[in-house]
């Protein structure tokens, strides 16, 4: 249960770099790619799949996106503690960059597609999967700093 909690509270506090990261390099998008990122998507089609769409206002609508976003990394961290745990494994930038990088093609090229809440992301433009699979290294990589941390 240790690695469960460790890998939960190192994931929520990893997806802050990550979400700096993705707002410094959506700014560096050109024009045409600077469509809302993932998280705010996902929220948007969720909205749209329960026929709530309408009645979320702008600022509601944004919270959903950074609980829903925050909550994601926290559960993902999660699975990695644990599986940190059930591995006997000591968490580290490499395998910590490494998961976050199974995270993104997981969730990317698989489960967010499967559930209708996103395109996969071989649909999207290759700026926008660049930054996305780069953001997912700085989550991986502060996931497992900070897990390594928190374990001792």
């Amino acid at each position: 249960m240790n690695g469960l909690i460790t890998g939960a509270v190192a994931g929520l506090l990893a997806t802050i770099p990550m979400t700096l990261a993705m707002k410094a390099m959506h700014e560096q998008l050109p024009d045409e790619e600077k469509y809302p990122l993932p998280p705010r998507l996902i929220v948007e089609n969720a909205e749209d799949a329960a026929g709530v769409k309408e009645e979320v206002d702008e600022k509601d609508e944004h919270h959903l996106t950074l609980v829903s976003h925050f909550a994601y990394g926290s559960a993902a961290g999660a699975v990695y503690g644990g599986a940190m745990s059930a591995m006997d494994a000591e968490p580290n930038v490499v395998n910590g960059v490494a998961y976050g990088l199974g995270v993104w093609t997981a969730s990317y090229l698989g489960l967010l597609p499967a559930l209708g809440l996103l395109a996969p992301a071989t649909e999207h433009p290759a700026r926008r999967n660049a930054l996305m699979i780069a953001a997912h290294v700085v989550w991986g990589a502060s996931l497992g700093i900070t897990a390594k941390r928190l374990s001792r």
